[in-house]
């Protein structure tokens, strides 16, 4: 089921997250708040044992859109077949 809620982790320094199955691949995103008040997005890439961790530049006002832009994006890496 492509895009079905899977399960929430929680990492450390990072907010609560929702991982969606995408295919074959669990994608998950991370916030985590910078020195400036922002926050950073990244999201990780999984199938099997191995993850894919992509760092984003652009920084959000709050961890809500962070998670969406990390979110859409690890979703369109996916479906787009970017990951190699």
């Amino acid at each position: 089921m492509a895009g079905a809620p899977v399960r929430t982790i929680r990492y450390p320094m990072h907010q609560e997250q929702n991982a969606e199955r995408v295919g074959h691949y669990l994608v998950t995103p991370l916030t985590q708040s910078t020195e400036h008040g922002l926050f950073a997005a990244a999201v990780s890439i999984r199938r099997g044992v191995y993850d894919r961790i992509f760092k984003f530049i652009p920084r959000f006002a709050s961890d809500v859109q962070a998670t969406q832009y990390a979110l859409a994006e690890g979703r369109s890496m996916v479906l787009q077949n970017q990951l190699g």
